[in-house]
């Protein structure tokens, strides 16, 4: 069932969960996380960076709408960091029932002015829109970038952004970086930022760059009030490590030889973020709050 990120995203925060949003590259990848979710019967994000996007092509999501359509587990085809207009307009084209619009670089004003144009014209649509506010690290070793050095979000002006914009959820910055941290640099979230954020605002809130952070953490900003986690290096990683096995001791080229295992490493990794995640079986809650499948033009 193909749903939009408000629903989606209402159930978890109701339920105390969070929901993986896995970025997806090729069919591989895309085959892990809906297998993944209908083995363990728990609701996923299929996000897609710009990048992929263009590397997939736009008629490869033709094939993934109609997979996410037809499960039995609620799915959510979202676009992760677009940066412009033209990019959301492309996603939504492609049948995508979520978009982020990440105007988190630039100043207070221009990024709820940003925002807001994409929440007018995706609202009218039944499109549901992420923003984000304050920035996330750059581990560089991931193509969804970041920064230097993390801004964190301010409460304050989260409830302000939230007014201004009409956005759905808010990706907040509390000290996570895309990609996967060197060995020397140890990640630490800070929980009183995403508790103050959380005790001033009512929409569902957001974690970029959950890859490579300690579990415990992660455990922790959930119980607090995350309800969507961005999960793309930890999942890849596991991936490709099986497959440079594979190939490193093998003459295989026939994909069908090689990637089973690949894509069997991969759900593992995808199984355990959704059992950190307290996502495992509740798809079952959607399907008993009889939530109706996601349409353009709905309201």
């Amino acid at each position: 069932m193909l749903i939009n990120m408000k629903q989606m995203l209402a159930i978890a925060k109701e339920n105390k969960f969070a929901v993986g949003a896995f970025n997806v590259a090729d069919s591989n990848f895309l085959r892990v996380v809906i297998e993944a979710a209908e083995e363990n019967d728990a609701p996923a994000i299929i996000a897609v960076h710009p990048t992929e996007l263009d590397f997939t092509k736009d008629e490869f999501f033709q094939y993934a709408v109609s997979r996410a359509k037809n499960s039995s587990v609620p799915f959510v085809i979202h676009m992760d960091h677009g940066d412009n207009l033209a990019s959301i307009m492309r996603a939504i084209h492609c049948g995508f029932s979520s978009v982020m619009i990440d105007g988190s670089l630039l100043p207070f004003e221009e990024n709820i002015a940003v925002t807001k144009e994409v929440v007018d014209v995706c609202h009218k649509i039944g499109v549901s829109v992420e923003g984000e506010l304050g920035t996330i690290g750059n581990t560089g070793t991931s193509v969804e970038g970041g920064v230097s050095e993390v801004i964190y979000t301010k409460p304050e002006d989260a409830e302000e952004f939230i007014e201004k914009t009409g956005i759905d959820t808010l990706a907040v910055a509390i000290g996570t970086a895309h990609g996967i941290y060197p060995k020397n640099i140890k990640p630490e979230l800070k929980m009183d930022v995403l508790q103050e954020i959380k005790d001033k605002v009512d929409i569902p809130l957001v974690l970029h760059g959950g890859s490579a952070n300690p579990d415990e953490e992660i455990a922790k900003a959930v119980q607090i009030g995350i309800q969507k986690v961005n999960i793309s290096s930890d999942y890849k990683y596991a991936f490709y490590k099986k497959c440079r096995e594979i190939l490193s001791t093998t003459e295989l080229w026939d994909p069908n030889a090689i990637y089973p295992e690949c894509i069997d490493a991969a759900k593992a990794v995808v199984k355990q973020k959704m059992e950190l995640f307290n996502s495992i079986g509740q798809a079952a809650v959607y399907r008993k709050e009889s939530i109706q499948p996601w349409r353009h033009e709905q309201n």
